[in-house]
């Protein structure tokens, strides 16, 4: 929010894309696709903990990029000592084992046993979370250089990690302070507004705090009142508060911005809750349920805390006179590395969006298209040097085989998604053409740029080892995307052979477009889009 130190050197861009990217493959594992009830374990207690670090984890980046924004020595020193970083491959080793043994137990474990077995696999999960965090810190900076980061504003910094890493708990400590009648009954009255807006079948139980639409019930209990983002809000502005205390005009900050901010949060609350009910009542009552207290509600307060005090960083009237001019830093879109990794940022930041948003993700793919497209589109300048050469037929026919395999290991059809099968013949002539478009052309290009283009290039460094190291690691985390991770790993296995063949991208694209057209054409032909 404040202005850079200087240009922020690419690495710390590129390292900077590459954990949020894995952030998000985190929760879509851990909070969103395994079906993991802390409660049915034997280990409640380090369940709870370990799910919850994904949440310690986001409040802390949210809280050092503010620190960051606000303290211009503190940040001209963190660039200085990413960019004096030299040594990085022990580091790189441990944080990549760190991901595989987080993420290897939850693929390879049924789903009906992880349950019972959860127990067992904690210590790989808790060593492996432990890795993925020092070896992030390390392929950041020297252990020295941290240490003397840390040093130069100890009691400030540590106290602000403390309170981020904290705010989860202070959000479940606090709930008691909300639980009063009338804050429950205006979400209540709020709720019921909100959903005679767009339903006529609305019913309601004041006395018991239940409403119910088409034939789906709802208690709307204290809890539900938005504790989250309350919580969430006061202490992200608070922390605003005190790190831009030198700029900002705190009787205005205070007076209008924190009334405004938590109404916000609690309009925000009511429309979430209006909208999960509707979901109940018309899509899947048990999605709508499991839904109330998902991550996604932590993630959507989380966004709207950021985005108001973007909105109050940008408001002049909230501002005295900033001591730093603004510095215009390098352009990011002109940029090759960033060319190959932020296409997939964005295509897994809005596969997070949908897989935590949409009760039927398959219909959320327009926005991970979009989301695609736009990032493909902003960085267009570079693409055509890393796309240059005209693929050969072995590298189409290399693709055709991959798809033919696809279809011919697909286990049997899956049942029609029902939302599907819902939207009107417009609709869903419309998402029927941004799959295919998106199948065979968007997801070939954003994969090989990230897995072919950056991850398998930047780990070969010539040798047979190093290579066939580039491989493995590129294979794998390919195969990571994949519901069918075997067949995945082969196909990843065959695009990186046909890339390292004659050095190409070009190539990689071409085999991998290949093989998604034949298998949306199958899954076109079928009517079954699982099979993609």
């Amino acid at each position: 929010m404040g202005a850079p130190g200087g240009a922020v050197p690419l690495r710390l861009m590129v390292l900077g894309a590459l954990f949020v990217a894995e952030l998000v493959a985190l929760v879509l594992i851990f909070q969103i696709d395994a079906p993991l009830e802390c409660r049915q374990t034997e280990a409640e207690a380090a369940c709870r903990a370990l799910r919850g670090s994904v949440l310690r984890a986001l409040c802390l980046a949210v809280a050092i990029g503010l620190y960051l924004s606000a303290r211009r020595a503190a940040r001209v020193r963190f660039v200085a000592m990413t960019a004096a970083r030299t040594t990085r491959l022990p580091w790189a080793l441990l944080h990549a084992a760190g991901l595989a043994a987080a993420f290897l137990p939850m693929l390879l474990t049924p789903a009906e046993a992880l349950n019972a077995r959860f127990a067992d696999l904690l210590p790989l999960l808790a060593g492996g979370a432990l890795a993925i965090t020092l070896g992030a810190l390390g392929l950041l900076a020297a252990p020295r250089d941290w240490t003397a980061w840390v040093r130069a504003e100890p009691r400030g910094l540590l106290a602000l990690v403390f309170a981020a890493l904290l705010l989860p708990d202070l959000a479940r400590w606090l709930e008691p302070i909300w639980y009063w009648n009338t804050l429950a009954q205006i979400t209540f009255v709020g709720v019921f507004l909100t959903l005679s807006a767009v339903s006529e079948a609305v019913e309601v139980y004041p006395e018991a705090a239940i409403i119910r639409t088409d034939g789906f019930n709802v208690n709307i209990a204290p809890q539900c009142s938005g504790v989250e983002g309350f919580v969430l809000m006061a202490a992200f502005l608070a922390l605003y508060a005190a790190l831009f205390r030198g700029t900002l005009r705190m009787g205005r900050f205070w007076l209008a911005v924190l009334p405004a901010a938590l109404l916000a949060s609690w309009l925000f609350n009511v429309l979430r809750i209006a909208g999960l009910i509707l979901i109940g009542a018309h899509v899947s009552p048990e999605l709508a349920l499991n839904g109330f207290h998902s991550f996604a509600g932590w993630l959507s307060f989380t966004v709207l805390a950021i985005l108001v005090l973007v909105a109050v960083n940008r408001i002049p009237w909230l501002q005295r006179e900033r001591a730093e001019a603004a510095q215009a830093g390098p352009s990011l879109s002109h940029d090759p590395t960033a060319a190959l990794i932020l296409p997939f940022v964005a295509f897994m930041l809005s596969s997070l969006a949908v897989q935590a948003f949409f009760v039927a993700p398959a219909l959320g793919f327009p926005l991970q298209a979009a989301a695609m497209l736009g990032a493909l589109l902003w960085l267009w300048r570079p693409l055509p040097a890393l796309l240059q050469g005209r693929p050969d037929a072995l590298s189409w026919s290399a693709g055709l085989l991959v798809g033919v395999g696809w279809v011919a290991s697909a286990p049997a059809p899956a049942a029609p998604e029902p939302a599907l099968l819902a939207l009107a013949p417009a609709a869903a002539a419309l998402w029927v053409a941004v799959r295919l478009v998106g199948t065979v052309i968007l997801v070939p290009v954003v994969e090989e740029l990230f897995f072919r283009g950056y991850v398998l290039s930047r780990l070969d460094r010539g040798g047979l080892a190093w290579r066939a190291l580039a491989v493995v690691v590129s294979t794998a985390g390919f195969a990571a995307l994949h519901d069918r991770w075997l067949v995945a790993a082969l196909a990843g296995l065959v695009f990186a052979v046909v890339y390292l063949r004659r050095g190409r991208l070009s190539d990689a694209v071409a085999a991998h477009v290949a093989a998604n057209a034949l298998v949306a054409a199958a899954a076109a032909w079928r009517g079954d889009w699982s099979l993609i």
